[in-house]
C-alpha cells in the first residue's frame, strides 16, 4: 500500500469540495488505545536501536532524494509521484518511530513508513507547487523549524532537545516512562501533547522536503479523531481578536514591566496565603473563599500578563486578575473538599506538572518570538499560533492553581482547547494584596 493516500478513496463523498480543499494535506491519525506493555517500555530506547540505526540510513538518502526534487521541482513545477511517494514514506516513518520513542503508541513500528500505525500521518497525492517558493523553501521553513525545536516533533529535533535537556516531546518521553511502568497506561493528556506535536513536525518535515508546499498549521486539536478536552476546574475561554496593533507589539517587553515589578510585591502577600490556606486545607479539608479568591486573582494575572507578553493575547491585562477582564481569560471553579494528604503532599506531587510546564514554557517563548515577528510583519497574529500559545499558557495556569491549592485536580496535559468548564463556578471579585 503506499503512502500518499488519495481524498477521493478514503474521504466520504459527503464531505463538501471546499472542506477538502481547505485540510491540511498532512494530517495526524491517532487511533490509539494507551494501554502500554510495561516489557516493551522498560525496554524501549534498546528496542529503538535497529531503527536509530536505519533512521540514519534513510535519512541520508531522503537527503538526497529531496534534493534532486528540487531541482525538478524548479524546472516543472511538480514532484514526480515516484520521489513524492518515496519521501512521504521517509515522513511518515519518522512519525511512526517518535511516537514509539515517547510512548505516544505501542506497537514496533514498520521500518518502510507504509501501513498504518496508531499515531500515523496522512499525505495527499503530490499537486503543483510554485516554484518561487520551493526555490526559498529553506528560508521559509525557518519559523516552523524554530516551532519544531519547542515542541520535539521530529526525529532529528527531538535528538537535539534530549542533548539539551529540553522540548516537548522528549519531557514527556520521560514523565510517561514512569507513568506507563507504573500504570501500564500512557496518561491521555500526555499522549495528545505528543501527537500534536509529531503531527506538527510531520508536516514541517513534508514541507521542507517538498512533499506538499502547504505551511505546517499549528493549530493544537486538528487530528483524525479530534480529540476531547475533559472538564477541568480550570479553564481558558477565549474570545480575543487576531489583529495587533504595531506600535503595541514593538514595545511588548517594555510595557510589561509595571506588571512585573507589581506581580512581584504581589508574591510576597500570595505565599503567605498560600501558607495560610494549605494549614487551613489539612485542618478542614477545604481552602477557605476569601483565600481562594485572593490566590485565584493572583493566577489570572499571571494567565493574563502571559498572554500580552506572548502577543497571544492583544489587549493591555489589568493589574487585579478580575474574572471575565481579560479576552483571553482563566475561570476557575469554586473551593471544593480536597484530601488532606494530598495537600501535604502537594509539592511533591507536583514536580511532573512542573517539568511539564517548563517544556510548554519553552513553546511559549517559541511562540512569543514567531508572534512578534509576524505582528509586526502582518499586524495579525496567526491563529494556530495565537491557540497553541493559549494551551501552553493554560498548562502553566492549570499547575500554579494546583500548587496554590486552588484545584485538587491535576493539570491536564493535553493542547486541545475545545472543552467544557466544571462547575460550579463563581465570579471571582476583585483582589489585591
Amino acid at each position: 500500500m503506499g503512502n500518499s493516500r488519495a481524498p477521493a478513496e478514503n474521504a466520504p463523498v459527503s464531505i463538501p469540495a471546499e472542506v477538502l480543499r481547505r485540510r491540511h494535506p498532512v494530517r495526524l491519525v491517532v487511533r490509539d488505545e494507551l494501554d502500554r506493555r510495561r516489557l516493551t517500555v522498560l525496554f524501549r530506547l534498546v528496542l529503538a536501536i535497529p531503527h536509530l540505526v536505519w533512521l540514519s540510513l534513510y535519512a541520508s538518502a531522503a537527503i538526497v532524494i529531496a534534493f534532486v526534487t528540487w531541482l525538478i521541482v524548479l524546472v516543472i513545477g511538480r514532484v514526480p509521484k515516484s520521489l513524492h511517494r518515496f519521501l512521504a514514506n521517509y515522513t511518515r516513518y519518522t512519525a511512526h518511530l517518535l511516537a514509539y520513542l515517547c510512548l505516544a503508541a505501542d506497537p514496533y513500528p514498520g521500518f518502510s513508513g507504509d501501513g498504518s500505525y496508531p499515531v500515523d500521518v496522512e499525505i495527499d497525492p503530490p499537486t503543483k507547487q510554485r516554484r518561487l517558493g520551493a526555490a526559498v523553501r529553506l528560508v521559509l521553513a525557518i519559523p516552523a523549524f524554530m516551532l519544531s525545536l519547542a515542541l520535539a516533533g521530529t526525529a532529528v529535533f527531538a535528538a537535539i532537545a534530549f542533548f539539551g535537556a529540553g522540548g516537548l516531546v522528549v519531557t514527556i518521553a520521560m514523565l510517561a516512562w514512569f507513568a506507563c511502568l507504573v500504570r501500564g497506561q500512557m496518561p491521555r493528556g500526555m499522549r495528545d501533547a505528543a501527537a500534536y506535536a509529531i503531527g506538527y513536525g510531520a508536516q514541517t518535515t513534508a514541507y521542507a522536503l517538498l512533499v506538499t508546499d502547504r505551511y505546517p498549521d499549528a493549530t493544537p486539536g486538528r487530528a483524525d479523531p479530534a480529540p476531547e478536552l475533559p472538564p477541568h476546574p480550570v479553564a481558558v475561554r477565549v474570545d480575543d481578536e487576531l489583529a495587533r496593533p504595531r506600535l503595541l507589539v514593538l514595545f511588548r517587553l517594555p510595557l510589561c514591566i509595571p506588571h512585573l515589578l507589581w506581580l512581584t510585591a504581589w508574591t510576597a502577600f500570595a505565599l503567605a496565603a498560600w501558607i495560610l490556606a494549605l494549614i487551613a486545607a489539612l485542618v478542614r479539608g477545604r481552602v477557605p473563599r476569601p483565600l481562594h479568591r485572593f490566590l485565584a486573582a493572583y493566577v489570572r494575572t499571571w494567565m493574563h500578563l502571559g498572554c500580552f507578553l506572548c502577543v497571544v493575547g492583544r489587549q493591555f491585562p489589568g493589574f487585579v486578575g478580575r474574572e471575565g477582564g481579560y479576552p483571553i481569560d482563566l475561570r476557575i471553579a469554586a473551593p471544593a473538599r480536597q484530601s488532606r494528604l494530598g495537600v501535604l503532599l502537594r509539592l511533591v506531587l507536583a514536580i511532573p506538572a512542573a517539568l511539564l510546564a517548563s517544556a510548554y514554557a519553552g513553546v511559549a517563548f517559541a511562540v512569543a518570538i514567531l508572534g512578534w515577528l509576524a505582528a509586526l510583519a502582518v499586524g495579525r497574529m496567526p491563529g494556530g499560533l495565537r491557540d497553541l500559545g493559549v494551551a501552553a499558557l493554560r498548562y502553566q495556569a492549570q499547575v500554579n492553581a494546583y500548587v496554590f491549592l486552588l484545584t485538587w485536580r491535576y493539570p491536564d496535559s493535553s493542547p486541545v482547547l475545545v472543552g467544557r468548564i466544571e462547575p460550579p463556578l463563581e465570579p471571582t471579585p476583585v483582589v489585591q494584596p
